[in-house]
């Protein structure tokens, strides 16, 4: 789990409903700061602007115009083709992350607006299962990308994921190749596709349809990347950069167009997709 250590995000919980704490303690500078207060800056602590963890329904919220959210998630599961078992069988792991999160996988995707332009979104959530990708999640994203073409709504998708659902095997991979397939829809219906990459955005989703939209947008803090800072560098037999695989790596290269805020994000989206929306 390496691949997840190098970066700025903390994962810590925040939840919406009351508990028995109304403090917290930041991780990266030791402050305790008040929870309401964290949930009101988007999850970034305001002593020091670090970034915690989104679910998808926070990242829902903090985008998209009140009340607009209509949710088309279906109870989509998979049949455990490989019988799959680890420390756990992959049913009861499916099971617990369920449970735990209230998901039914780690993909939410809706109909929605941002600033009044009409969207489809695609919201990966990372405590399932870390955000893997498996049939389910590319069913999902199918779906999500030919109702975007067929309605002609912008398509807008939020990645945070440690890439292929590996207890799914060469079904998840295969997903790869599905979601960049039906992908090709929305550029026949000259519908935007804004791909929105965070901490993390790595191995198949990152080599596949998270690198696919028109316009690439990287939150401050991601990690974008294929494979394992250490696997690469066992691979390559060299020394890698300090500040590879982080958004600002990217962003010198050319895998993406521009790091924007986390508070800045709903504001940057929804100039990018007026821009389409004038062009058409």
């Amino acid at each position: 789990m390496s691949l997840f250590k190098e970066r700025q995000y903390v994962r810590i919980r925040v939840d919406r409903e009351a508990d028995d704490s109304l403090w917290m303690k930041c991780k990266a500078c030791g402050e305790l700061v008040f929870k309401r207060r964290v949930r009101e800056n988007n999850n970034v602590c305001p002593s020091c602007g670090e970034y915690f963890f989104l679910t998808a329904e926070e990242r829902i919220q903090s985008l998209v115009d009140p009340g607009s959210f209509e949710n088309l998630t279906e109870a989509i599961v998979t049949d455990d083709p490989l019988g799959f078992v680890d420390s756990q069988p992959y049913g009861d792991r499916l099971r617990e992350a369920q449970e735990k999160t209230s998901l039914l996988d780690a993909i939410v995707i809706g109909r929605a607006a941002i600033q009044g332009i009409p969207t489809v979104l695609a919201v990966m959530d990372f405590r399932f299962i870390g955000g893997s990708m498996g049939s389910v999640m590319g069913e999902h994203l199918c779906r999500a990308m030919e109702a975007a073409a067929a309605e002609r709504r912008a398509f807008v998708l939020l990645s945070s994921s440690g890439g292929a659902r590996i207890q799914e095997g060469m079904f998840s991979l295969l997903q790869m190749a599905k979601t960049v397939t039906v992908r090709r829809r929305l550029a026949e219906a000259r519908v935007p596709f804004i791909s929105v990459m965070t901490y993390p955005t790595s191995g198949g989703v990152q080599a596949s349809i998270a690198s696919l939209g028109d316009v690439l947008i990287a939150e401050k803090g991601a990690l974008i990347g294929f494979a394992g800072r250490r696997v690469i560098q066992q691979t390559i037999s060299e020394e890698l950069p300090q500040h590879f695989q982080t958004e600002g790596f990217a962003l010198e290269r050319g895998q993406i167009d521009r790091v924007v805020r986390r508070e800045d994000l709903r504001d940057e989206l929804a100039l990018v997709l007026g821009f389409f929306v004038e062009a058409r």
